[in-house]
């Protein structure tokens, strides 16, 4: 089974947004044992779209497109699917009355412009959409069949999991493919592949690794009759290897796990945030229920400020600046006793252009307090993404998973150490 994917929009042609679809469809082919051969991205123009789709499949079994599904004049892939086929775009009752119908539902008029979403090409087939309003369409073409999904991400990945993949799988005989995906926090890509070696042995079973700024995604992927045996045997022993440096799974991000172990204590956590401008008081709060873990925080960019709002010592910060250890450690006790929380999160450091306080760019100090205790983790000196205007985001989402991660850690009772086995080589030290 070859695939080509197409991705239809001036936007994404012209760089105003970036082609998150085509990635991520690129991976869950890949995973499910699908050969993509090729990704195009094409503009706003019917006959652009008919000659990318004809080529396509005069190299590929399929095609999937994304985007041009739209109400709006300039979404056209319905258009040029009908003029590949050559057959004209007819109206669909059934359609037609499902947009009155969720119009309705949502107490607002329809405006005429909507009912194109109706339109198809005589003979196209439906893949329904249980995310959103428009479908996707299957067209039988010479030379193969094109899917085309929403561009809507959450509409696209519902459509091509439920409809489009099953039934690439039913054409190709493709095998049985389990998927999982791990998430980790505070160690290197290297390490954790080192330390993974004899699951990457294991038959059948296929790791890749998806790094993000102090993070690391496995991506478990095991395929066979017996495959989702095989998944839970390879994440069982992921687990035994990395220990508590899997903090998640799927989409269960750092700050959804640091608000549910705050909630089974009871306890709520406060921040005091300088390098960080408020970025993990934003990560705490995201989610429904975030009242009753997170009491609150204190942007304290300026360094008076962290003495006169939280306390630290005028002495500490005259002698050795704003970005020490101690001063971690005192702007954490300092906005936990101020704000009444169970513990304190406290950062500071540099995210450059220039050093400060003699400390190089990429040097970030955590403090943790928590109750009737102070600790703190530091990390001398992240190490630099480059030297472009991107290191300074960089650097600031580093700082707020190291942050996190401290408090998760010390939650769960493991202390901030990260293990014996990677400890060198990610450059962390506790104190």
């Amino acid at each position: 089974m070859r695939v080509e994917l197409l991705t239809v929009g001036d936007e994404l042609l012209l760089g105003d947004t970036v082609n998150g679809n085509a990635a991520w469809l690129g991976r869950r082919l890949a995973d499910h044992g699908v050969e993509v051969t090729r990704s195009v991205v094409v503009g706003d123009e019917t006959d652009v779209i008919v000659e990318a789709v004809r080529a396509a499949l005069g190299r590929a079994d399929a095609v999937l497109t994304t985007g041009g599904l739209g109400p709006t004049y300039d979404d056209l892939t319905r258009d040029a699917l009908a003029e590949a086929a050559g057959v004209p775009l007819v109206r669909d009752a059934g359609l037609e009355e499902r947009l009155r119908e969720r119009a309705a539902a949502a107490g607002r008029a329809l405006q005429p412009m909507a009912f194109r979403m109706a339109e198809v090409p005589e003979g196209a087939g439906l893949l329904p959409n249980s995310a959103g309003t428009a479908p996707g369409l299957r067209v039988d073409l010479p030379g193969g069949t094109v899917y085309a999904l929403p561009g809507v991400p959450s509409e696209m990945r519902t459509i091509m999991d439920e409809v489009v993949l099953p039934e690439l799988a039913a054409r190709a005989g493709l095998p049985v493919v389990a998927r999982r995906t791990l998430r980790t926090a505070g160690v290197w890509e290297s390490v954790i592949a080192t330390r993974l070696a004899e699951v990457e042995a294991m038959p059948d079973v296929r790791l890749a690794y998806l790094p993000d700024p102090a993070e690391v995604k496995i991506r478990v992927t095991a395929a066979g009759p017996d495959a989702a045996a095989r998944l839970a045997a390879a994440e069982a022993r992921i687990r035994d290897l990395l220990g508590p440096v899997v903090y998640g799974v799927e989409d269960e991000a750092l700050d959804r796990v640091v608000h549910r172990l705050l909630a089974a204590r009871s306890a709520t956590v406060a921040v005091a945030e300088s390098i960080t401008g408020g970025l993990i008081g934003a990560e705490l709060t995201a989610m429904p229920g975030s009242s009753a873990t997170f009491a609150g925080g204190a942007v304290t960019y300026a360094t008076g400020l962290k003495a006169r709002l939280l306390g630290v010592p005028g002495d500490l910060l005259a002698e050795h600046g704003a970005v020490h250890p101690d001063v971690a450690a005192a702007m954490a006790a300092g906005v936990r006793d101020r704000l009444g929380a169970t513990y304190g999160l406290a950062v500071t450091g540099v995210a450059g252009p220039e050093p400060q306080d003699g400390r190089p760019v990429g040097t970030v100090f955590v403090g943790l307090a928590g109750p009737g205790e102070s600790r703190t983790v530091v990390s001398p000196k992240l190490p630099v993404p480059g030297t472009g205007p991107e290191v300074r985001a960089v650097l600031r989402r580093m700082a707020v998973v190291h942050a996190l991660e401290l408090l998760r850690r010390t939650l769960l009772g493991v202390g901030p150490e990260v293990p014996a086995w990677d400890a060198r080589e990610d450059r962390e030290e506790s104190g």
